[in-house]
Formats: structure tokens, C-alpha cells, sequence
């Protein structure tokens, strides 16, 4: 048996979107890095001056280790004369791990999951909590952010509300990193986000290929307008972010859509198990949309994959011929 070959690698030439919009064109306009973001007092000069205010929501889960430190850095931005953040909200699951303890030590907006818009019934799920933070959030930006980052920096905040200060046609942000995955002492430097590589990316370029150029379409940092977000759905679980981002660019169209290069994330990894199942719920939240679109393939051809590397962020195609062969037996 022959080795098969390596898949071509190509510049990629582009999917219009409804509008025209051809994805590596947008992938090259709307893709920024958070260091062009480093003046933190020309971005509180451009907020005081749009007159706008901005929500952060931490939607967290028996995040002890981490929440305060998380919280701590976050001061730089919600103290001073001229704050970037007006207002921190903790959204925990009841963690029995103390998480909501130590973030109410810090001054900030810690609710139950539970505890907003009960006559729903218990929470299900990250996406739940989130949909509920927005009835306590009181920005007209609103920001959310994972609490489980090991290298939480400033920057996490800062890199997706900016293009919302700077951008007036901006409407909505979502992070770009890169994510090793450790196991014990070794580290392989684009070894994680394994839902978002096996399941989350295939998908986007199946059924929703304008979105394939976001290099992390599942990350739990974005940003938005409260009117936006006010106007989409929440699905309840893991889901969550591929349904934002389908029905984000339903409403507001790709050209009002960024991401920020965040640089490297370190979170916990999850289980086998754990991945398997938010597989299932990302694969259902897709097809669902894919079938309220019409269903069927959206494109078949070459696989996009957006990346984010040391030196930037890229946008590669690989050309795989896919070619069904008859059953042996009806050859002459």
C-alpha cells in the first residue's frame, strides 16, 4: 500500500458572504493583535468620549485557584479616574469549591447562576448563566471572559472590548489565541483545543464557511454591543459560542465582526469524556442552525483553517479531492 500524500497547502482565494464579503479579505482587515491596544488611556479617552459604558461577565465554575487572581489584575482596569471596565459580574454554579466566596472579597457583582430569572428553573449550563448575566449587566458594551485562565493578563479584557471603542462599524469580538496542552512535564504548543480542531472547525467549514476565519470560534472571551447581544439567542450548554457567533453574523454580517490575537491561553484540560460530550453539543448547536438555514452542505470543497502561530495569526487551505469509488465488486 502506498503512503497517501501529503495534502496541498494553498493561499486561500475566498468565499463571498451574502454581502460580498470574501473571508480572507475580512480575515485581513478585522484580524488585530492586542499590543495595537497597549494605550490604555486613549481607549478610556475614546470611551468617556463615545459616552459608553462596558460589562464584564465571568461566568465560573469551581474556579478558586484562579478567580482571584483574575480579579485582582482586573483592578488596573475598573479603579482610577477613567475605568475601562464599569462593572464585573461573577455568574457562579453554586461552586462548592468556594469560588464565589473569594470573588465576593473583591467587591464585585457575584450572582447564582441560579438566582437570576429563577422562574426558568435551575440553570443548565455555561450558556444559561450567561444568558442570565445580561439581565444584571449594565453596559452597553458587554465583555464575558473564562475564569480559568492559568496567564490571565489585562490584555484578555482589553484586546476584545478595544476594536468596539475604536470601530464604529464594529459590532461584535472574539479572542484569538494560541492553547499548548500540558500533561505532566511536557507541553506541546498547539496541542490543546482539541473540540475546536476536531469538531468546532470542520463544522464551520461544512455549513458556515464565512465564519471559518475565526482562529477560535468556541473561545469564552468576546465582546459585544448590549444591542446585539440583547437581540440573539443563548443556547444553554457548550454550545453557547458556535451558536453566538452563527447568529451574531446572522444579524450584524461578517464586515461587523473581529477577532484579537490574544497570544497564548492557558486553561485546565478536560477529561475524554468531558470533550466528547461538548463535541455532541457544539455538532448539535451547528446542524440546528445549518438546518434552520436550509440545510445541506454550505461547501464541501477545500478545508479553511484559521491558526494562531508565534509570528501572527494565518489562514491556510489544504486541498483534499474527496472522490467516492465504486464498490469493487461492479468493476469489469
Amino acid at each position: 500500500m502506498s503512503t497517501p500524500a501529503e495534502p496541498q497547502m494553498r493561499t486561500f482565494t475566498g468565499e463571498p458572504e451574502a454581502d460580498g464579503t470574501n473571508v480572507r479579505e475580512w480575515f485581513e482587515r478585522r484580524s488585530f493583535h492586542h499590543s495595537e491596544f497597549d494605550d490604555i488611556a486613549h481607549l478610556a479617552d475614546q470611551k468617556n468620549r463615545a459616552g459608553v459604558s462596558v460589562t464584564l461577565v465571568l461566568p465560573t465554575r469551581n474556579v478558586a485557584d484562579t478567580i482571584g487572581t483574575v480579579l485582582s489584575k482586573l483592578t488596573v482596569l475598573t479603579t482610577g479616574g477613567t475605568p475601562i471596565v464599569d462593572q464585573v459580574i461573577v455568574v457562579d454554579a453554586d461552586s462548592p469549591d468556594g469560588t464565589a466566596e473569594i470573588a465576593r472579597s473583591y467587591g464585585v457583582d457575584v450572582y447564582s447562576e441560579n438566582q437570576l430569572l429563577p422562574r426558568y428553573g435551575t440553570a443548565l449550563g455555561k450558556g444559561d448563566a450567561m444568558w442570565r448575566s445580561l439581565t444584571a449587566a449594565s453596559g452597553d458594551i458587554i465583555a464575558f471572559a473564562d475564569a480559568d485562565s492559568k496567564n490571565f493578563a489585562t490584555h484578555f479584557v482589553v484586546g476584545t472590548i478595544a476594536p468596539l471603542l475604536l470601530e464604529p462599524d464594529v459590532h461584535f469580538v472574539k479572542a484569538a489565541y494560541r492553547r499548548p496542552f500540558s500533561e505532566g512535564a511536557q507541553s506541546r504548543p498547539q496541542g490543546g483545543g482539541r473540540v475546536t480542531e476536531l469538531t468546532a472547525k470542520p463544522l464551520f467549514n461544512l455549513f458556515f464557511p464565512e465564519l471559518a476565519g475565526f482562529v477560535q470560534p468556541l473561545a469564552g472571551e468576546f465582546a459585544g454591543t448590549r444591542e446585539l447581544l440583547f437581540s440573539v439567542p443563548f443556547f444553554t450548554g457548550y454550545g453557547v459560542e458556535a451558536g453566538i457567533l452563527i447568529d451574531a453574523a446572522e444579524q450584524v454580517g461578517l464586515k461587523a465582526m473581529a477577532q484579537v490575537d490574544l497570544g497564548v491561553r492557558l486553561n485546565r484540560h478536560q477529561s475524554l469524556t468531558d470533550l466528547g460530550r461538548m463535541s455532541y453539543a457544539i455538532l448539535r448547536t451547528v446542524l440546528h442552525r445549518a438546518d434552520a438555514a436550509g440545510g445541506g452542505l454550505h461547501h464541501a470543497g477545500p478545508y479553511l483553517h484559521a491558526v494562531a502561530q508565534a509570528d501572527g495569526l494565518h489562514l491556510n487551505e489544504y486541498l483534499e479531492e474527496l472522490v467516492e469509488r465504486p464498490p469493487m465488486r461492479t468493476l469489469a
